[in-house]
C-alpha cells in the first residue's frame, strides 16, 4: 500500500529582514569589542542566507532596517535577552496562527474536506506550551474535535521526517486515515546575546516557519475527493495532480556512533542554546555515503538513481559535505540552497519547504529527504515523485 502526500502548503511570517540587517541588530547584542564588531558581519555574509522571516520583526528591510523591539540591545556583558518565559509567551501568541496558515494551504492544495481529516501530527522543538497549537489547528481550521493528536516535540531539524514516519505509521495501520502533519518552528525567540562562536552561527542561521501535508493511503476514498462544486468539476487530470504530490516509500534512522556531544539544544533560563561542532561536515563525509547506499540498496537504488535531493540546510558547510559524500552534482542541492538563502534554517519545516519548490519544477523519479540533528542523527525518506 503506497502512502501518498495529497498537498502540501507553508507560511512565514509577515515581515522579513535582510542578512546584512540582521548582522548590524546583532552587533548591540553580541559585541562588546571593536574586533568583535568588525567580525560579525562576515560570519552572517559566510551563511548563505539573504533573508530571513521572523515573528519578532515590527517591519521588514525595505530602503531601511528592519524594525523589532523584542530584543534590547545588551547593557553589559552579563545581559542575556529575555527570559525563557517571555519568549515562550511570544510562541503561544504566534505559533498557532502561523500553523494554520500553512495547514489551511496543505488542506486546499489537497482537495480533503476537513472533517474528514483523522489523525493530526505536529512537530515543534522551538517552543512549549499545552494546549498547544494543535487545539488551535482543530479549532481554527476547524477539524473534527475527534480527531487523534500526535506530537512530535524537540526532534530538532529533522522533526518532519520524523513526522511523516508517524504519518505513514498510522495510514500503514488504517489505510482509511488521513493524516495532517504540521511543523511550526519559531527561532527567531532564541537569539542568544554575548560573544559565543557557537550561539553566534545558530543565530546568523535560525528563522521562523510552518509546513504542512496531508497525507492518505493509495486507496482512493471518498473522504479524500474534493467536496465543493468547483473542485468536482476540475478535469480528472487537473484533479489528480492537485491531489497527488509525492508517493512516500520509507523512512530510515542512523545515529553516528561517538557523536553525541556534536550537535545540542537545551532549555536555559534566556531561551533554547545550540550548540553544533565545527566537526558536522567531517562526520557527515565519513558516515552519509556508506549508510545511505546500503538503506537504499534494499529498494534496487543508488546514490545516483536519486532525481531529487531535499537536504536539509544545516547551513552551507553541511551542504557541501552532503555533496561531497554522496558525490553529487552541484545542481542536486541547488534547490536546498535556494530555501536557505530566501528563508533561512527553519529547523523543522525547512525539508518540506524545499520538497515544495521540488515538486513544483514537475520532476519525477525517486526523491531523498534527509535531515540531521542531536544524535547526531540522520533522518531519511525515500519519496517517489
Amino acid at each position: 500500500m503506497a502512502i501518498m502526500l495529497r498537498g502540501l502548503g507553508t507560511a512565514v511570517p509577515e515581515h522579513s529582514i535582510s542578512q546584512n540587517d540582521a548582522a548590524d541588530m546583532a552587533v548591540g547584542l553580541c559585541c562588546t569589542t571593536a574586533q568583535q564588531t568588525k567580525l560579525l558581519p562576515a560570519l552572517y555574509r559566510r551563511t548563505g542566507v539573504r533573508t530571513r522571516h521572523c515573528v519578532i520583526l515590527e517591519a521588514s528591510t525595505n530602503g531601511g532596517p528592519a524594525q523589532q523591539s523584542f530584543y534590547a540591545n545588551a547593557r553589559d556583558e552579563d545581559d542575556s535577552g529575555p527570559p525563557t518565559s517571555v519568549r515562550m509567551d511570544r510562541y503561544e501568541t504566534e505559533a498557532g496562527q502561523l500553523a494554520c496558515i500553512a495547514a489551511g494551504r496543505a488542506i486546499e492544495n489537497s482537495g480533503v474536506d476537513t472533517t474528514t481529516i483523522t489523525h493530526l501530527v505536529t512537530v515543534s522543538c522551538s517552543g512549549f506550551n499545552a494546549p498547544g497549537f494543535d487545539i488551535s489547528l482543530i479549532t481554527d481550521l476547524p477539524l473534527s474535535p475527534n480527531v487523534e493528536r500526535t506530537h512530535v516535540g524537540f526532534m530538532g531539524c529533522h522533526g518532519a521526517l520524523n513526522g511523516l514516519r508517524v504519518a505513514r505509521a498510522f495510514i500503514r495501520a488504517d489505510p482509511n486515515a488521513v493524516v495532517l502533519l504540521c511543523a511550526v518552528e519559531l527561532c527567531s525567540l532564541h537569539q542568544q546575546y554575548g560573544w559565543n562562536p557557537e550561539q553566534i552561527v545558530a543565530n546568523s542561521l535560525f528563522a521562523d516557519g510552518a509546513a504542512a501535508v496531508v497525507l492518505t493511503s493509495s486507496v482512493d476514498a471518498a473522504n479524500s475527493a474534493p467536496r465543493d462544486s468547483d473542485a468536482v468539476q476540475n478535469s480528472e487530470a487537473g484533479a489528480s495532480s492537485r491531489r497527488h504530490t509525492a508517493t512516500l516509500i520509507s523512512n530510515a534512522s542512523y545515529v553516528v556512533p561517538d557523536s553525541t556531544d556534536l550537535m545540542s539544544w537545551r532549555i536555559r533560563d534566556n531561551g533554547f542554546e545550540m550548540t553544533l561542532s565545527a566537526t558536522l561536515p567531517e562526520l557527515i563525509r565519513a558516515h552519509l555515503k556508506d549508510w545511505l547506499s546500503g538503506w537504499l540498496s534494499g529498494f534496487g537504488l543508488a546514490p545516483n538513481d536519486i532525481a531529487a535531493w531535499a537536504v536539509h540546510p544545516g547551513g552551507p558547510r553541511v551542504l557541501s559535505a552532503t555533496g561531497e559524500a554522496l558525490r553529487l552534482p552541484a545542481e542536486q542541492l541547488q534547490t536546498s540552497r535556494d530555501v536557505l538563502a530566501a528563508y533561512g534554517n527553519m529547523s523543522s519545516p525547512t525539508v518540506l519547504f524545499i520538497l515544495n519548490q521540488l515538486t513544483e519544477q514537475s520532476l519525477t523519479g525517486p526523491c531523498v529527504m534527509l535531515g540531521y540533528g542531536p544524535g547526531i542523527t540522520i533522518e531519511a525518506a525515500l519519496l517517489e515523485l
